[in-house]
């Protein structure tokens, strides 16, 4: 890894949300916010900016764990700022909390943990699994 953070680092992220963020599953939509899905991946994506920073060229980050305590809808369209902030890292762990606000509105807020591992060990995590197949450039 290049470099360790420090509790209370921080980082920010913006996402607009669009119409393809919103709350669908397979049989339709149900309606047309923000869906909790969606956070937790842009929440993820918000942690993943101290992974970028960190990992190597041969590493990469992993998501172990991603809570979403939603508390209020956005629309297509709104600007969603992401706040993550270092809450651990031990060794090769990375806990973060994050925070999503539309303007002066939190949102959403939860926990993310990722590990940053080498591209080789994650390639022979990927085999070991039921059908795993050679994923290196992947990424």
């Amino acid at each position: 890894m290049k470099r360790q953070f420090q509790p209370g680092d921080t980082r920010h992220w913006r996402h607009v949300v669009t119409l393809a963020d919103t709350a669908t599953f397979a049989n339709g939509p149900v309606h047309p916010v923000y869906a909790t899905f969606a956070l937790a991946r842009d929440a993820e994506f918000a942690c993943r900016q101290f992974v970028l920073e960190a990992r190597e060229d041969h590493e990469e980050g992993i998501g172990t764990y991603v809570s979403v305590e939603h508390l209020s809808g956005a629309l297509p369209g709104a600007l969603i700022d992401f706040t993550a902030k270092v809450e651990e890292m031990n060794g090769n762990t990375l806990v973060c909390t994050w925070q999503a606000y539309e303007r002066d509105r939190l949102i959403a807020q939860g926990k993310q943990i990722q590990k940053i591992l080498s591209r080789d060990r994650l390639q022979s995590i990927f085999e070991s699994l039921p059908g795993g197949t050679d994923l290196h450039g992947i990424g």
